[in-house]
């Protein structure tokens, strides 16, 4: 009897949650949509991409410290660290500007494939690589030069895109539910495989330790993938209206931001299986996010909302955005 007490105190531990909580917000205001941000955890930075321009983000001040503008319906931003630069999509132009990370200087503007999405800095090859949603491809470019390698197919609807450090890109496939292996080196897919019972992947993250992929899906499930044998090996639930996930490699913990629910799910590792342990209340529609590795603090982007309108022809209104009320939710410990 002793023994499963003991048992069942430990089980009810492990799913006692996390302790995560929403600690403030960062402001930065002004109007326009918004889509991914992308954490410099050494340099302090986060990079967020707002309309035709990215906010530079001092995440220990607290406040916007920078801004590159005049920019063309900005989706991702990749960083190489170094070379002093970073990498930012232009849906609208369909190419990414590099920049200078100190002075946020533009270096240039390559061209790339239709509607440019994510995009990863790959070290191995020194290569970044674009996902180009609407053209069903991505494109390899020098990261020193801004020399266009090639534009080469990778699948329907490629969407978010992580790196393992050895030379592998991998991405999710949204309209195919498949995940993609890029090599680098040869800019071309070397291995696919479908992420069944995952549906719509959308937000990717990656453990590279212990070598598994997090794509997050738009049917409330997290797939886990196993990067040797390249198959799902667990779908732990997650909330609605996913479009971005992370992992933290210090605490062992991926998350899922849902931003139908207005939460943030967490899974990890419980006695050999990835499970659901916390749901984070956040706001409605913080939807993307990114991971700090030095504070082990999640950021989410988030706007306030006034009432929506009255139902048209059966069809509910959206709730408008207020004006200048755009930030980032600061979620951690």
């Amino acid at each position: 009897m002793k023994r499963l007490l003991t048992l069942g105190l430990l089980a009810s531990l492990a799913f006692a949650g996390e302790g995560y909580k929403v600690l403030n917000k960062i402001k930065i205001g002004g109007t326009g949509g918004w889509d991914y941000l992308t954490v410099d955890s050494a340099a302090r930075r986060a990079y967020v991409t707002h309309g035709n321009v990215v906010e530079v983000v001092d995440l220990d001040a607290g406040k916007v410290v920078g801004s590159i503008k005049d920019l063309h319906g900005t989706h991702g931003v990749a960083l190489a660290p170094e070379m002093n630069r970073g990498f930012i999509t232009n849906g609208q132009s369909n190419s990414v500007t590099a920049f200078d990370l100190k002075t946020l200087a533009k270096l240039g503007e390559p061209a790339t494939g239709k509607n440019p999405d994510a995009v990863c800095y790959e070290p191995k090859s020194k290569r970044v690589f674009t996902m180009n949603h609407s053209g069903n491809d991505a494109t390899a470019i020098d990261a020193k030069t801004n020399e266009v390698i090639s534009t080469f197919p990778i699948g329907l609807a490629p969407e978010f895109c992580v790196v393992d450090g050895a030379g592998k890109v991998y991405v999710n496939l949204e309209t195919s539910n498949e995940i993609v292996e890029i090599d680098g080196a040869k800019a071309a897919v070397s291995r696919r495989a479908q992420l069944a019972p995952c549906e719509g992947p959308t937000g990717l993250s990656i453990d590279v330790k212990n070598k598994k992929l997090f794509p997050v899906c738009g049917n409330k499930v997290m797939g886990v993938v196993d990067i040797p044998t390249f198959k799902v090996v667990a779908s732990p639930a997650i909330g609605a209206g996913t479009d971005g996930g992370g992992f933290d490699p210090g605490t062992g913990l991926a998350f899922s931001a849902n931003g139908r629910d207005a939460t943030l799910s967490i899974v990890k590792l419980v006695n050999g299986k990835y499970e659901t342990v916390d749901t984070v209340p956040t706001t409605q529609n913080a939807r993307t996010m990114a991971v700090d590795e030095k504070l082990h603090r999640v950021y989410l982007l988030a706007a306030e909302y006034g009432p929506a309108p009255e139902a048209k022809e059966g069809k509910k209104g959206r709730a408008p955005v207020l004006p200048d009320s755009f930030h980032i939710l600061v979620v951690g410990k």
